[in-house]
């Protein structure tokens, strides 16, 4: 995709204060000193059976582009791809409205959409929210000593992989569809409470792909220590059984000469590092000072958040993992 943007011409406004030209979650417009929208589009094939919780994870997905913004969701527009004829439309109905109760929770309400028939069942939402333009979080700003935080464990490409290959039990499958309908509501309600200097959703690029956006975009380098990064259920015993999805193979390529991982660092546990996400944690880089008070604050609002590293000056390597 990058390749193919290369020699677009980039969006250029004063009022235009987040773009397509940086690697960020969503677009940000302002349209007054105290209001900006905030905009973002996602859509992707089923990834597991249910309909009605594929359509919670899709909407949960969308969604979370606006909180790591430090945004409030406002609006959502249904985006379907449809295969007439080959199933009920009873499964479109459910998947409607699973998308349709995550998006109530989150506040937003659904203004519309728009369909076609498709070879592929495909549903995604397109929100848009509402950020104050002083207090816009993008993934550029994160400062050395800056503690980093993850919202949520890693392995659902590692699991949706399995769940595919009739390698996953009904009980895993309900866990991981679970965690990927949660939506990043309180992580964003807490991090826009203290100072967050940098933050973004982990989701396709894996945990080490959204860490090099932000270590690049901030001109920094990100340290993760190992052994305190949250992993779901099995994730491990799933990667060692080859379970591993394409894009955590593209996503491990990318990142080739850009991250120093240390040889103690189990070769099953780099491949989580590397997983796809969806519906993924926020990755928050938040001022020392502010660590405790917002371990509390998330505690308190019965949301969880693992420190797994720190921000320092700019090294060798974007990222390194020890």
């Amino acid at each position: 995709m990058a390749e193919a943007l290369a020699t677009l011409p980039k969006s250029s406004h004063p009022n235009l204060l987040v773009g397509f030209n940086k690697a960020d979650d969503a677009g940000v417009y302002r349209l007054t000193d105290e209001i900006a929208l905030v905009q973002t589009v996602d859509f992707f094939p089923p990834i597991v059976d249910d309909p009605y919780d594929f359509g919670q994870i899709a909407a949960a997905n969308a969604l979370s582009d606006v909180y790591a913004m430090g945004g409030k969701p406002l609006t959502a527009l249904n985006i379907v791809g449809f295969p007439d004829g080959k199933m009920p439309t009873s499964v479109l109905t459910e998947l409607l409205r699973g998308g349709t109760d995550k998006i109530a929770e989150s506040g937003a309400i659904v203004v519309g959409g728009h369909s076609i028939k498709d070879a592929e069942l495909k549903y995604g939402v397109s929100v848009t929210g509402l950020v104050h333009p002083d207090r816009v979080i993008s993934n550029a700003g994160a400062k050395p000593g800056d503690k980093i935080y993850l919202t949520k464990p890693l392995g659902t490409g590692l699991i949706t992989t399995g769940i595919k290959r009739k390698a996953v039990g009904p009980e895993l499958e309900r866990i991981v569809s679970a965690q990927m309908a949660q939506l990043n509501d309180k992580a964003a309600e807490q991090m826009v409470r203290f100072r967050t200097h940098a933050a973004t959703d982990v989701t396709g690029f894996g945990l080490l792909g959204h860490a090099l956006e932000m270590a690049l975009g901030s001109e920094v380098s990100l340290r993760f220590l190992a052994n305190a990064v949250p992993t779901m259920p099995q994730a491990c015993e799933l990667a060692r059984a080859d379970m591993i999805p394409g894009g955590a193979k593209a996503n491990r390529a990318h990142l080739e000469g850009r991250v120093k991982i240390a040889d103690s660092v189990p070769e099953d546990l780099v491949a989580v590092f590397y997983d796809p996400q969806t519906s993924g944690g926020l990755l928050i880089a938040l001022d020392p000072d502010d660590a405790e008070p917002f371990e509390k604050a998330m505690s308190d609002n019965k949301r969880a958040a693992w420190l797994i590293g720190d921000v320092t000056h700019a090294g060798d390597f974007p990222l390194y993992v020890e």
